[in-house]
């Protein structure tokens, strides 16, 4: 026996009693669950208990007209898809732009008319229900990939596990033995990837915040370079280390950090030219004044490859362009960087690109 298909929820925003009682008539012939709200902030409060489908609501009202309370609802991404239709007595071409520009998805003058408002409405209708559908599929895709993540890392540990025993043994032709270190370092990457994927999807979430305390960043930079120097060595790429003498900490997570800093070198090694040159730089910002807000140091990752077109500078950290720019052909990008965006935001830093003349790319981390 399939469930009961679940009537939608109208809501009927209007100060005057006779307006609403009007509209709602109007509606009555439609198989809809109408809720009637006395004022915009009632709408307000009462929003996520309601869960409306579509808002029919009043422009002038007391205390909050309807122009400000559709901007309330728009700007909150949880509440944005939901249709608000406008019901007015005004119809000049200013006061329609002006529901516009609040973010109202349609209009209705008054006296309203009833085949009108219930054409409105059965097309707002429609198009939240295909936003919903949209959204369901979308996160039935994220529940699989996460899903295939977890069924991954038996694999992975599996042969991460057997390609260490063999490295261990020293019975390998040196020959062999760089293409099973090569193994080794593949499956870390392709681990510290499978990781990137499950903590963006929590830090998007909010389920995941930076652990930051005071670390030595030259240290910390030392470490994550040291462990990549035998790639770099096998790839014929030169790695080169530019830092301070001066030693200072900053508040940060360490270990999301240098996840950042592997995907920087990584996508850098990835597209660098064979026996070019790739430089970590370091330095110190602010002053001794401690400036809240300020970043206290700029990492700079700087290749020599291809480099990154201008009009892409900001579209390579936006996980959603990836796809698009890469068939497009253009090069150093992928999710790895999106990663980096999302944890040098929570940081309270910026991660920027700018040209490394006279080629290459330079990858631009304040925090």
């Amino acid at each position: 026996m399939s469930p009961a298909k679940v009537k939608p929820h109208i809501c009927i925003v209007d100060d005057n009693h006779m307006a609403r009682e009007v509209i709602a008539e109007q509606l009555s012939v439609e198989p809809y669950r109408v809720t009637q709200i006395t004022g915009g902030l009632k709408l307000l409060e009462k929003f996520d208990k309601l869960k409306p489908d579509v808002i029919l609501m009043d422009v002038m009202m007391p205390i909050m007209n309807g122009y400000d309370v559709c901007q309330e609802i728009k700007q909150n991404p949880a509440r944005s898809h939901i249709p608000v239709i406008l019901v007015t007595a005004l119809n000049s071409r200013e006061d329609m732009l002006k529901g516009l520009e609040t973010g109202a998805d349609e209009f209705l003058s008054k006296p309203v008319n009833g085949a009108e408002l219930r054409a409105r409405v059965r097309t707002m209708l429609r198009i939240k229900n295909q936003y919903d559908s949209l959204q369901s599929v979308m996160q039935l895709r994220e529940d699989l990939a996460h899903m295939l993540i977890h069924d991954m890392r038996n694999p992975l540990t599996v042969a991460t596990l057997y390609n260490n025993i063999l490295l261990k043994r020293n019975q390998l032709s040196p020959r062999d033995k760089e293409y099973a270190v090569l193994v080794r370092d593949g499956l870390r990457n392709l681990a510290g990837f499978l990781d990137e994927i499950l903590t963006t999807a929590k830090m998007e979430e909010g389920l995941l915040k930076p652990t930051s305390q005071p670390n030595d960043i030259s240290q910390l930079i030392t470490n994550v370079v040291e462990g990549q120097r035998e790639v770099a060595r096998l790839q014929g790429l030169q790695l080169m280390l530019d830092l301070p003498q001066e030693r200072r900490s900053a508040c940060i997570d360490a270990t999301l950090f240098k996840r950042v800093l592997d995907n920087l070198l990584s996508n850098a090694f990835k597209y660098a030219p064979d026996q070019s040159q790739i430089t970590l730089r370091l330095r110190y910002l602010g002053d001794e004044n401690n400036i809240p807000h300020t970043p206290s140091f700029r990492l700079q990752v700087m290749d020599q490859g291809p480099g990154i077109a201008p009009e892409n500078y900001d579209r390579i950290f936006n996980k959603y362009e990836v796809v698009t720019l890469k068939q497009s052909g253009q090069e150093q990008i992928g999710l790895g960087l999106a990663f980096c965006k999302l944890v040098v935001e929570a940081h309270n830093g910026r991660i920027y690109v700018s040209p490394n003349l006279p080629q290459g790319a330079i990858f631009n981390v304040e925090m």
